[in-house]
Order: structure tokens, then C-alpha cells, then sequence
């Protein structure tokens, strides 16, 4: 079983986008699939999901962008957002934002 942890920007974006039940059944959905989604190239292992979003579709969707630490039993969600919204985030902004998190971990 993995633990999943979310940064502050994750939490207030996930309350905009998804419901209490669909962020609960996201989490149990990653928890069982932590090698989910693609690796984004330079950002030292983030992973970006697709998932579908109530009444959207996969192509309106939401992106969550995620980084596990699976030798500690640990899922970390950096990011969420409505592909609607915004485009890809830059690599280096990932990487950073990882790299922020491993210091505090």
C-alpha cells in the first residue's frame, strides 16, 4: 500500500476541479497503479495521468502530474489541471518543483 501525499498548489486546484468522491477514487485508482500515466522527459521522474473528468470526456479532461517514491512507500501529487485550461508545464518547472519536494522529504 502506498500513501499518497498532495502539495498545497495540488490540494486548492484538485477543490476547483473534482469532487471529495472523485479525488477519493482517483487516489485509490494511483494507489493501485503507481506506474501510471507517461514519464515527462527531463523532470527527473515526474509521471503525467490523464483522467476523465465528470462529463467531459479524456480529451477535456484533467492532467495530474505526480511523482512516486516507491522504495519509501510514497506517491506525491504536484500538480492538477484542466487540459481545457492549460497547456503542458515546462519540464525545468516540474523538476524544480520535485526537486523542492525531495528537500522537504
Amino acid at each position: 500500500m502506498y500513501t499518497i501525499i498532495e502539495t498545497p498548489l495540488f490540494t486548492e486546484d484538485a477543490r476547483l476541479i473534482w469532487s471529495e468522491a472523485e479525488r477519493g477514487a482517483f487516489c485509490a485508482w494511483l494507489a493501485a497503479h503507481p506506474l501510471a500515466g507517461d514519464v515527462i522527459p527531463n523532470t527527473g521522474g515526474c509521471r503525467k495521468v490523464r483522467w476523465i473528468r465528470s462529463g467531459m470526456g479524456k480529451r477535456g479532461g484533467t492532467r495530474v502530474i505526480y511523482y512516486n517514491r516507491l522504495e519509501n512507500g510514497l506517491i506525491y501529487l504536484l500538480v492538477i489541471y484542466a487540459k481545457t485550461e492549460r497547456g503542458s508545464i515546462p519540464a525545468h518547472i516540474l523538476k524544480a518543483i520535485r526537486e523542492e519536494l525531495i528537500d522537504v522529504h
